[in-house]
């Protein structure tokens, strides 16, 4: 994955009849299994080269938030692409922004999620390894100029958005 790329190509695949339900679609609990698929890539690709969990000392991440907004449904044996922004990141803690595309083109889903740095070892937050806070630096540098996703930030509530 090139983390000079704005967005990132997170992740492409395929629906698989594992994710569908009783309707004939991706059940809404998997189009959070299709976005940490591009979680997993990018969290490599800022660990690069080291892409195993073995060679990282237990030091990954814990997801402490997500909100999804579902748009589009997607179907068995559909073609996806997950595109991902970095909007934002401190010393143990990014903000990834997911857009899920259909393989015609049309946004299905959108994904928001916190990341925690994470000590497997200790079992509590611990800070970017200093690989991984680089890479975010060069990441946020390369995302700056990207606007901000009109679903961001956003919450579950009943009153209309202005």
């Amino acid at each position: 994955m090139d983390l000079s790329s704005a967005p990132l190509t997170g992740w492409t695949g395929e629906v698989i009849p594992d994710w569908l339900d009783e309707f004939g679609h991706v059940n809404i609990a998997h189009y959070l299994t299709i976005c940490d698929q591009a979680n997993w890539a990018v969290w490599n690709a800022l660990n690069a080269p080291e892409t195993r969990m073995e060679d990282r000392g237990g030091q990954e991440y814990v997801i402490v938030e997500n909100h999804v907004c579902y748009l589009d449904e997607l179907r068995g044996g559909e073609r996806v692409t997950v595109t991902t922004q970095l909007l934002a990141h401190d010393a143990k803690r990014m903000i990834l922004f997911h857009e899920v595309w259909t393989g015609a083109g049309a946004r299905a889903a959108t994904n928001e999620a916190k990341f925690l740095a994470f000590d497997l070892e200790a079992r509590r937050a611990a800070t970017w390894r200093p690989r991984v806070a680089a890479a975010l630096d060069s990441l946020a540098a390369a995302h700056a100029g990207l606007p901000r996703p009109a679903e961001a930030g956003r919450g579950v509530a009943l009153s209309r958005r202005r």
